[in-house]
Order: structure tokens, then C-alpha cells, then sequence
């Protein structure tokens, strides 16, 4: 893990490997290989017990698929050498003592089919595999309320459309890369479709607006 300044008052977790041509480049944010979704939420959750104990004050913690931000702290080097010192307490691959949100889905996405060739197997299996597995929230990007979801074998990673579509629609459930994801509100997108459901994913009036929030368990369940 390197840890960078970023403008006055803000931190960035790095666990991405340096890129062979400038290992020591700032801008060298590219991984030479990806990332342990596990290693960046063991992170992104010691870092938010850590601020409920008041060991830690930053006003954002932010995860991405391999960076973890922390934004809003008031002596960047006194922090930095603090999370030196710092090991996530809990396995990383030891899910968290919350419920997992269930999302009902009718799966007859459009693409179910192109993800049973990738995966050399055929559409009732796919939708067994994903409805068997519980995925976890990363991280959030996008658009409002969208979660990329993680949980798949690295193996049954998909690739994106070639081309986005114009118009996905509320509700829909997606493949891409290794993440599963929901699309909250209608919008272009160049995932795979498997399915969709009805359950409204974010709310401008509730607190928190996005029902999908980084850490959470979530079950993408057959209706």
C-alpha cells in the first residue's frame, strides 16, 4: 500500500502495483494486475471503525476498485504515518455483521445468452451462479445509487458491449469486467443484461439516498 498527498487536507490509499515504466510515477494508477476486491473493503472498513472511534477524523472516505480517499483531514502526515501503522483487524474475507440486502429479480436479461457462451455453460446456470453468490459492495460511481458489486470469481469476468447502448433501463441488472451492477435511473451503459428488478436503489429523500452503500452484503434473488 503507498500512500499519497492529495491537495492540502485529503490522502489516497494506493494498493495498485506500480506500472513497470514508472514505478515511482504519481500517475502510475494503472494496476499491472488487479486488485483483491478483499484487500481495498478490509481497508475502506477499518478506516470507518477507525473514525467511529475518533482514532481517525476525515470527512469522505471514498473506496474505488483499488484506491481508498480520505478527504476532510486536518494533518495529512500525522494521519499517514498513523494508517502505517494500522492492519485491518478483521479477515478480510470475513463479511460483516449486517444483513445483506435483497434484491428480487426477473431474469430474462437480453444478453443472458452471450454471458452462457463466455461462461461455457447455458442461461439456467448463469442465473443459479449469480443468484448463489453474495456479492458486496465496492464501491459506488457512475451515476446516483450505483453499486459495483463484487463477489464473482475473477475467471467469470465479462467483457463490456462493444458498443453502449443508447438507453438502459431503470432497474436493470449487469454484468461487466468482474462487477455486478443495478442501474438506478435509465441511462446509456455497455453492460450485460441479465435481468431487472423494481426495487428503488436511490431516493434523494432518504437518508442514506442510495440503498447500496460500499461494505454492504447484497443477494441478487430470483422473483
Amino acid at each position: 500500500m503507498r500512500i499519497r498527498r492529495v491537495g492540502g487536507h485529503a490522502l489516497l490509499l494506493d494498493f495498485a502495483a506500480p506500472t513497470d515504466s514508472e514505478p515511482d510515477s504519481p500517475d502510475a494508477l494503472t494496476p499491472a494486475e488487479p486488485v483483491d476486491p478483499a484487500l481495498v473493503e478490509g481497508w475502506r472498513a477499518e478506516l470507518w471503525r477507525r473514525r467511529e472511534r475518533a482514532e481517525l477524523v476525515a470527512t469522505e472516505i471514498v473506496p474505488a476498485a483499488a484506491t481508498v480517499l480520505l478527504d476532510g483531514v486536518p494533518d495529512p502526515t500525522a494521519t499517514a504515518a498513523a494508517i502505517r501503522t494500522w492492519t485491518p483487524t478483521r479477515p478480510l474475507t470475513t463479511s460483516a455483521a449486517v444483513e445483506p440486502v435483497e434484491v428480487p429479480v426477473t431474469y430474462d436479461g437480453e444478453d443472458l445468452p452471450r454471458v452462457a457462451a463466455h461462461w461455457h455453460t447455458d442461461v439456467p446456470s448463469v442465473v443459479r451462479r449469480i443468484a448463489q453468490t453474495e456479492f458486496r459492495v465496492a464501491f459506488c460511481g457512475f451515476a446516483p445509487g450505483f453499486g459495483y458489486l463484487t463477489g464473482l470469481p475473477a475467471e467469470l469476468a465479462v467483457p463490456r458491449l462493444p458498443s453502449p447502448r443508447p438507453r438502459v433501463p431503470a432497474g436493470s441488472v449487469a454484468l461487466a469486467g468482474p462487477y455486478a451492477g443495478i442501474y438506478p435511473t435509465a441511462s446509456p451503459g455497455g453492460w450485460l443484461l441479465v435481468g431487472r428488478t423494481t426495487l428503488a436503489l436511490f431516493d434523494v429523500r432518504a437518508d442514506p439516498p442510495a440503498r447500496l452503500t460500499p461494505g454492504t452484503p447484497v443477494r441478487l434473488l430470483p422473483t
